[in-house]
């Protein structure tokens, strides 16, 4: 688990999924090469769309995202979330994840949060929003905390995604830019998720 996390260089970041699309979504991204997904906390029913996912034969990592608090870490974990992503630092909700051997990555933005979250824990460390700082300031996070995995998420797109690999994080959040889950309806809609999948990960490589 904790493997293909670190291989994963594109996590999509799912909201507004539902019981109906949650498993075509996931299939869909997975037949284009993503495997790990992150559905957001703050979905309605979101311990029931984990738990569709994981009980399907789609054999893709799920996460949730937006986890504030111990409080949900242990509700999405109980669903069977296989980790853990805030765009905050809380340390609670990182001991919780630890607790049940849960990889957590915490949201920071500061060098002095980046460090905190990685001390309390944290397997990665999420840069949000990275796109209102740009890929230098990732860089220059990098310098002086060259052993802390960075994650950079928020204004990530297929254009400007290498710029934030290159500049050293480990892997990027894409929200809406890759996944609009309420805008999908037809089989031909998913066929165009997965090649919208496809480029990223082309591009990734």
């Amino acid at each position: 688990m904790q493997k293909i996390l670190n291989q994963a260089k594109v996590i999509p970041v799912v909201r507004k999924a539902n019981e109906d699309n949650v498993v075509p979504i996931a299939e869909a991204l997975y037949a284009g090469g993503i495997s790990v997904i992150e559905i957001t906390a703050e979905t309605p029913k979101v311990e029931e769309l984990i738990r569709k996912v994981r009980n399907s034969s789609c054999d893709i990592l799920v996460g949730a995202g937006t986890v504030l608090d111990a409080e949900t870490a242990r509700a999405v974990i109980t669903a069977g979330a296989q980790f853990l992503v805030s765009p905050t630092l809380n340390q609670n909700a990182i001991k919780m994840a630890n607790r049940y051997g849960i990889p957590f990555i915490s949201g920071a933005m500061t060098p002095t949060e980046v460090l905190t979250a990685f001390e309390a824990g944290a397997a990665m460390v999420k840069v949000f929003p990275a796109g209102s700082m740009g890929p230098d300031y990732i860089k220059n996070i990098r310098g002086p905390l060259p052993h802390i995995p960075i994650m950079a998420t928020g204004g990530i797109h297929l254009d400007n995604m290498v710029d934030y690999l290159k500049a050293g994080a480990q892997a990027v959040g894409v929200g809406s830019q890759l996944v609009a889950a309420d805008q999908l309806e037809s089989a031909e809609d998913y066929q165009k998720l997965t090649k919208e999948a496809e480029r990223y990960i082309q591009k990734s490589l």
